[in-house]
């Protein structure tokens, strides 16, 4: 739990409000900095003024399933064409458990929505073309710092996130 109390430490006197929308309260919010950190769309930011960028999503199915241990892993990917899912999380193995029953969510490509969640960016000749106008825009924006998959339309592993959101605290710092 040495993790958690990192995270209290930095959020201590900090106001914290969820399922709030920046762009509902984006002049509120804007007030309160000279420079925010936006990890959301790029292209949602700028009101799409280029165009839509495109995104994978994913869905999920979950099961409980009668046996102890499903895969003996937290996480497996599958690349075989012939599985139809991309990864199968079996969730007691993040924390060790040792229930008689396990659940699992199987996740599986989606096609991606306004509605949905985008997840992935689809990193084609038309859409890294279209991210390259929005981030001549977020270039010459000095108030926004965009991070993420979805700021800067590009698949990141975690290893990968954490090492560019602390290069992009280094150059802004």
């Amino acid at each position: 739990m040495v993790i958690l109390g990192i995270i209290e430490k930095m959020l201590n006197g900090i106001e914290v409000k969820l399922n709030y929308n920046y762009f509902e309260h984006k002049k509120e919010l804007d007030n309160l900095a000279k420079k925010i950190v936006f990890t959301g769309p790029i292209d949602e930011y700028y009101n799409y003024q280029f165009g839509e960028l495109e995104y994978r999503s994913v869905r999920f199915e979950t099961e409980i399933l009668n046996m102890e241990n499903y895969q003996g892993n937290a996480v497996v990917n599958y690349t075989d064409y012939e599985i139809p899912y991309t990864r199968v999380i079996e969730h007691k193995h993040f924390e060790f458990g040792t229930q008689p029953k396990t659940v699992i969510s199987k996740e599986y490509s989606d096609k991606w929505t306004k509605e949905k969640e985008p997840y992935y960016p689809i990193n084609d000749e038309k859409n890294n073309s279209l991210y390259e106008k929005y981030k001549k825009l977020a270039e010459n924006d000095s108030k926004v710092v965009f991070g993420g998959r979805l700021g800067e339309y590009k698949y990141y592993d975690m290893d990968k996130v954490i090492l560019q959101a602390l290069e992009c605290v280094s150059k802004e710092l």
